[in-house]
C-alpha cells in the first residue's frame, strides 16, 4: 500500500486513494494535519527512543557512535526512557509551551536539513529527528489504514536552502530518504511540492491551461509553471510540461520571525542604548527567534553568551529590558515568542489591529501592532516571495492562465494582494492551504506504484 507524505515544515499529513480521490488520514486524534514538532526529555532521547522502543538502528557507523553517546548520556542523568516520553505534534508543543527549560523542543526540522557546513553527527541526528516523526506518522496512517504501508511519494520543495544550492538539496533529500527507509517504507519516490499541488488542481479542470502554481509553506516558498489539463492527466512522465521552477527558504516562519524580531523584541531591550549611548547589538535579539537557524540558536543559548547579556544588563540605560532578554536566555523562550507573532499575524488577517501578550515569570509584556505594522514587519520576506513568483512566469516564458496559491501561508491576505499587483487581471484560484499538496502526492502514487 502506499501514501502521499507531506512532510512539511509546518504541518505533516497524508493520504491514501480510495476509488480515485485523495483522503486524508487522521494522524493525531481525530486530526488529519500534525504539527511538525517533537518533544523529549534530552536532545539524545531521541536516537535511544527509536532504538530502544521503536526497534529501528542507525543507517552508518555515524549514526551508531551518535546512539551510543545518547544512551550513556541518558544513564549518566539517570533517564529511563519509556515510550510515552517522546511527544509530537499538539501534544509535544503544548508539553514545552508548559515546561519549555527542562525538556528539549524541536519544531520544523526539516528547515535544518539543506543547511551547509553541517557535520556528520549533526546529519545522523537530523535523520534520527526526522525517522521518529516519520516512524510515528507511519504507525498513525496504518493504525487507521488497517494495512501494512510500503511505499511513498515525499513531497519536497524545489530549494530547501537558500545558500547552499543543488548541494543542499542532495543533503536534505538524502536526509529524507534514509530515514524513510529506517521508518519502515521500502519503495520511495519525490516529488516537487508545488508539482503535487498543481495535480490536484489538474483533477478539476475540463481544458489544458498554463498554470502558475504558488506553494507558500511554513519553511519554503514554491512556485511552478506547469501546462496541465485533461491532455496531461495520467502521464508517468511530465517533463515536458513542466516549465518552469523557482523555490527559495522563506515560507510563513519567516513572516513570524520578522514580525516577532520588528514588534516584539523592542520589549527586550532591541533598539535601546547603554549607558554610554551604544545601541545594544541587533543580533542578541535575533538569534533567540531565529529558530530556523540551527547556528543562531547554538550561539544565543551557549554559556558564552550568558556572560555577554549578563554585561549587557550592567551597562544598560534600561537594565530591567535586558533582564527580560536574560529570561528568553533561562527559560528558552525563543519559540513562544514567535509563537505569539504567528498568533498575531493570524488576527491581523481579519482585524486591523491586535494586543500581543507575552507571559514571563513576574510579568504579562502587551504591545499593541497594527495591521500597517504587521505588513511593514515582514516586508522583507514578502519581498522574496514575489520575486520567486516573478521568476517562474520569466524562466517559462508564458503567460499563465491562472494563478492556483496553496500552503498554509497562502492565506494570507497581504501575500495574495501582492501576487495580483504582480500578475494583474489572472484569475486566481484558491486550493485547500494544506492539503492541496498531499492529496496531488497521493495522485502522483497512483501513477508511480500502479
Amino acid at each position: 500500500m502506499f501514501i502521499g507524505f507531506d512532510y512539511g515544515t509546518s504541518n505533516c499529513s497524508v493520504a491514501v486513494m480510495k476509488e480515485g480521490t485523495p483522503v486524508l488520514l487522521p494522524l493525531e486524534g481525530d486530526n488529519v494535519y500534525i504539527p511538525s514538532t517533537l518533544c523529549a526529555p534530552t536532545r539524545e532521547s531521541v536516537s535511544e527512543h527509536l532504538f530502544r522502543h521503536r526497534d529501528i538502528l542507525p543507517s552508518d557507523n555515524t549514526g551508531e557512535q551518535l546512539l551510543r553517546r545518547s544512551i550513556a548520556f541518558n544513564r549518566e542523568e539517570s533517564i529511563e526512557l519509556v515510550p510515552e516520553d517522546i511527544l509530537f505534534g499538539q501534544a509535544a508543543l503544548e508539553l514545552y509551551l508548559n515546561d519549555p527549560r527542562d525538556v528539549y523542543y524541536v519544531k520544523s526540522p526539516k528547515s535544518f536539513l539543506g543547511a551547509s557546513g553541517l557535520h556528520d553527527v549533526q546529519i545522523s541526528f537530523f535523520e534520527d529527528l526526522v525517522c521518529a516523526m516519520m516512524a510515528n506518522i507511519k504507525s498513525q496512517a496504518e493504525r487507521s489504514t488497517q494495512e501494512t504501508i510500503t511505499e511513498t511519494v515525499i513531497g519536497r520543495p524545489v530549494n530547501f536552502h537558500g545558500l547552499g544550492g543543488e548541494t543542499a538539496n542532495q543533503q536534505a533529500e538524502a536526509i529524507l530518504l534514509r530515514a524513510a527507509k529506517r521508518a519502515g517504507f521500502q519503495q520511495i519516490t519525490f516529488q516537487f511540492e508545488p508539482v503535487a499541488a498543481g495535480l490536484e488542481y489538474e483533477s478539476v479542470l475540463n481544458t489544458d491551461q498554463t498554470v502558475l502554481v504558488v506553494d507558500i509553506g511554513g519553511g519554503t516558498t514554491d512556485c511552478s509553471l506547469i501546462r496541465m489539463g485533461p491532455g496531461y492527466r495520467g502521464q508517468a512522465d511530465r517533463t515536458g510540461s513542466l516549465l518552469a521552477h523557482s523555490g527559495q527558504r522563506v515560507g510563513g516562519n519567516d513572516l513570524d520571525i520578522y514580525l516577532a524580531f520588528k514588534q516584539l523584541m523592542p520589549l527586550f531591550g532591541m533598539n535601546s542604548r547603554a549607558a554610554s549611548g551604544i545601541e545594544m547589538p541587533l543580533m542578541q535579539f535575533w538569534n533567540p527567534i531565529a529558530i530556523n537557524n540551527v547556528e543562531a540558536q547554538k550561539e544565543f543559548y551557549s554559556r558564552q553568551n550568558l556572560t555577554l547579556l549578563q554585561q549587557l544588563k550592567r551597562d544598560a540605560a534600561e537594565p530591567e529590558k535586558l533582564l527580560r532578554l536574560l529570561e528568553v536566555y533561562n527559560q528558552s523562550l525563543g519559540y513562544s515568542i514567535v509563537r505569539r507573532a504567528e498568533e498575531a499575524k493570524i488576527a491581523l488577517s481579519a482585524s486591523p489591529e491586535y494586543r500581543a501578550a507575552i507571559r514571563l515569570l513576574s510579568e504579562t509584556l502587551e504591545t499593541d501592532i497594527s495591521a500597517a505594522e504587521m505588513e511593514e514587519s515582514i516586508s522583507s520576506p514578502k519581498d522574496k516571495m514575489i520575486s520567486l513568483v516573478n521568476d517562474a512566469v520569466q524562466q517559462g516564458g508564458a503567460t499563465p492562465d491562472a494563478i492556483f496559491i496553496t500552503g498554509g501561508s497562502g492565506r494570507s491576505p497581504v501575500l495574495c494582494r501582492a501576487i495580483e499587483a504582480q500578475l494583474p487581471g489572472i484569475p486566481v484560484v484558491r486550493g485547500n492551504d494544506f492539503g492541496s499538496v498531499t492529496a496531488g502526492l497521493a495522485r502522483w502514487g497512483e501513477i508511480c506504484f500502479k
